[in-house]
């Protein structure tokens, strides 16, 4: 098996499920159907002490203190990759700041009535981490699957497609529904094998597409329909970091999603 580079990494897919595509617009093209490429999920992290962390971030996360998140950021060496603003401003990298202060910029901690809060908590459940080449002694979260990488490059060259036309479920057995909304019966289910992603359901101007917007894509045998929010992941997924160090774990970076 064969594991996808780390965007920096290389890109959790090398464009980005940011852009969003309304389910309404016919596609230009159809899908055709395609051969399921398997992957393996990864396992949950077994460090106590790592999931120890988790929960006192999940816990800062639910008061939204920021004198408490302050002292569970590290201070030197902290990063923001995928830093796409112009300039120094509230929504750029500024070394000249406290580190807290750059991630609460980079994640939006106050914006739309705390987002960046929700999705720090969000961060918290994930359980699996990898590490980052790119940095020594980093780990960051969710950690990407397994999966045949010579199967995958062909499975692009077939369907003449990129790598960001492709996610993968973070369950088995993922409901495929007809309709952006939980009430119809499922038509089918995903199993752990990329599948074809056709963009967003939802308003392009949305934050953080994929979060609260169901994902509409295209099964092997070319079926439309749409899973829940939240339940694809892509190569360029956003990613908070993590390293342990004498006094604990920290959080050491951030990885914005996009390209």
């Amino acid at each position: 098996m064969h594991r996808t580079a780390n965007p920096l990494l290389a890109a959790l897919i090398a464009t980005t499920m940011a852009v969003a595509a309304a389910a309404s617009q016919p596609l230009p093209f159809p899908p055709k159907p395609y051969t399921a490429v398997a992957i393996t999920l990864p396992p949950a992290s077994t460090d106590e002490s790592f999931t120890a962390f988790r929960a006192a971030l999940a816990a800062v996360a639910k008061r939204r203190v920021y004198t408490e998140l302050e002292p569970l950021v590290r201070t030197q060496d902290f990063f923001w990759d995928r830093d796409f603003g112009q300039g120094f401003n509230d929504h750029t990298f500024d070394p000249r700041r406290p580190a807290v202060d750059n991630l609460a910029a980079a994640i939006q901690l106050e914006h739309r009535n705390g987002n960046g809060w929700r999705l720090l908590a969000a961060f918290a459940a994930e359980t699996t981490i990898e590490p980052l080449v790119s940095h020594p002694g980093v780990v960051c979260a969710p950690a990407q699957p397994s999966y045949n990488g010579v199967a995958f490059a062909r499975l692009l060259d077939a369907t003449y497609t990129g790598s960001g036309d492709w996610a993968f479920p973070r369950a088995d057995k993922t409901p495929v529904r007809n309709t952006p909304e939980p009430r119809p019966a499922a038509i089918g289910t995903l199993g752990l094998h990329f599948v074809r992603f056709l963009g967003f359901e939802g308003p392009d101007s949305m934050p953080s597409p994929g979060r609260t917007q169901w994902a509409r894509i295209a099964t092997p045998n070319a079926k439309i329909g749409f899973v829940a929010p939240g339940s694809l992941m892509s190569f360029t997924a956003e990613r908070l970091c993590y390293i342990k160090e004498l006094v604990g774990w920290r959080i050491a970076g951030y990885i914005a999603g996009g390209n």
